[in-house]
């Protein structure tokens, strides 16, 4: 049995996406900062009959982070599915003329730095296995920058460079690397961002294989 691993472990499509690959028969990964989190996702999950299992790491943390994936693996199983998405902080989304240069350390480190070290901590494993994908979950500002968040808009646009050169470099190894845009808010209640059909359209990418950015809905005008 191979494992999902989940950066950026939540209740809502984090638990989603978590449900949907375990039903689909991988063991899952959840990583997170809040261990008291982790645990009671971890006891949801086990109700579903899904194998999961949390490990604390902080994305900003790079030794931590290394850690808990390096754990999971030994745990688990080798992690065919990585998925980064964890939740930017506020204060990375100041309007960009209040945008200073030591403002942008964290977005970056966040959002390039943190899947650096989360591919290359499973991609030796994925290489083994002969197969594997990588998913990174972004909002609109990846592809549209937004004046009013700054940080974000330019993290998330280096983000999709460094995910858009590993879908390139890696298709010849079997490893599919893609990438969704979730333009609006994820709500119960939306017929494309709710967080189920969110994670069921995260499984179709992982398993149709067909391309590098896709989209929860249209970008509105």
């Amino acid at each position: 049995m191979t494992t999902f691993a989940l950066i950026g472990a939540g209740p809502g499509l984090g638990l989603a996406a978590a449900r949907r690959f375990g039903a689909a028969g991988h063991t899952v990964a959840l990583i997170a900062r809040d261990a008291e989190k982790l645990d009671g996702l971890t006891a949801t999950l086990a109700r579903d009959d899904v194998q999961a299992r949390g490990y604390t790491a902080d994305v900003l943390d790079i030794e931590s982070l290394t850690s808990a994936l390096y754990a999971a693996a030994a745990d688990l199983g080798t992690v065919e599915i990585l998925q980064y998405s964890p939740v930017p902080r506020a204060d990375f989304m100041k309007p960009v003329l209040d945008t200073s240069a030591d403002d942008l350390d964290a977005p970056l480190s966040f959002s390039v730095k943190g899947p650096v070290t989360a591919v290359n901590a499973v991609l030796p494993g994925m290489r083994e296995l002969g197969r594997g994908t990588l998913l990174f979950v972004n909002g609109s500002s990846a592809v549209r920058p937004n004046p009013r968040v700054a940080g974000t808009s330019v993290a998330f646009a280096a983000e999709s460079a460094y995910a858009r050169m590993l879908h390139d470099a890696l298709v010849p190894e079997n490893i599919h690397v893609a990438q969704l845009i979730i333009p609006g808010a994820i709500r119960p209640d939306a017929e494309h961002s709710s967080p189920d059909v969110l994670a069921e359209r995260l499984l179709d990418i992982h398993q149709l294989r067909d391309g590098f950015r896709h989209y929860a809905e249209p970008l509105p005008d």
